[in-house]
């Protein structure tokens, strides 16, 4: 999936428009700075959160879009796939601090050819960019791209069945706003074996906090049935 072996990288000869999105001013600014240096890469428009990102790609249709996936007002991997299906040919590369296979299967699914860690260095950044581009895929060497494509051909119903009958309950009442303690007492269980619930849940679901773990909700059909 990724290109490693590459010690030159060949960017394309015509002028590759560029479009940042990163909640974070002085990451997007570090960007700039470091794609200014390369040539027939040219950052057009910069954006802080997912839903000036998909504005930007209607007006300006980019090249290519860095995306970090932590955005407020629209998260990362949404705004992925409404970018991809508006605009197949633009190239998306998630940008992220999320070092989990799991959130790298799931923007690669959502229409993102490659997957790279702020932590990497501008090198590994470049042979990304160099990769997708022409449409290859690209996944940082730091993940385990075998557990990535396997989790890539799992769905969001096998994870749904992935889920215990409790950790589903728990679940729900969290999406429905319920704090542990609420919780522990609907359900008649310690406040510790509910917290238990919910680390299991942020683990299996890559989702940590609660406004992700109530996406995940909506996302399994949870709320909408009996658990």
């Amino acid at each position: 999936m990724n290109s490693n072996h590459l010690e030159v990288l060949a960017m394309p000869s015509k002028i590759c428009t560029v479009l940042i999105v990163d909640d974070h001013d002085l990451m997007r600014e570090g960007l700039h700075t470091l794609l200014k240096e390369v040539p027939n890469l040219k950052v057009i428009a910069e954006a802080g959160n997912g839903q000036d990102a998909i504005a930007l790609c209607h007006t300006l249709h980019p090249s290519i879009v860095l995306m970090d996936l932590s955005l407020p007002e629209l998260d990362g991997i949404e705004a992925i796939l409404q970018i991809h299906r508006c605009f197949p040919s633009t190239r998306i590369l998630a940008l992220t601090a999320s070092a989990t296979e799991v959130r790298a299967a799931d923007a690669l699914n959502a229409g993102a050819l490659g997957y790279v860690l702020k932590r990497s260095g501008k090198k590994e950044l470049l042979r990304a960019i160099d990769t997708v581009l022409p449409g290859g895929l690209y996944l940082d060497p730091a993940l385990n791209e075998r557990q990535v494509i396997a989790l890539m051909a799992s769905t969001e119903e096998s994870r749904r069945f992935a889920l215990t009958r409790r950790e589903k309950q728990v679940l729900k009442l969290i999406a429905q706003g319920d704090r542990n303690r609420d919780i522990a007492n609907k359900l008649v269980i310690s406040l510790k074996t509910v917290e238990t619930h919910r680390l299991n849940l942020m683990h299996k679901l890559d989702a940590h906090n609660a406004a992700k773990l109530t996406c995940w909700a909506y996302r399994l059909g949870v709320l909408n049935n009996e658990v």
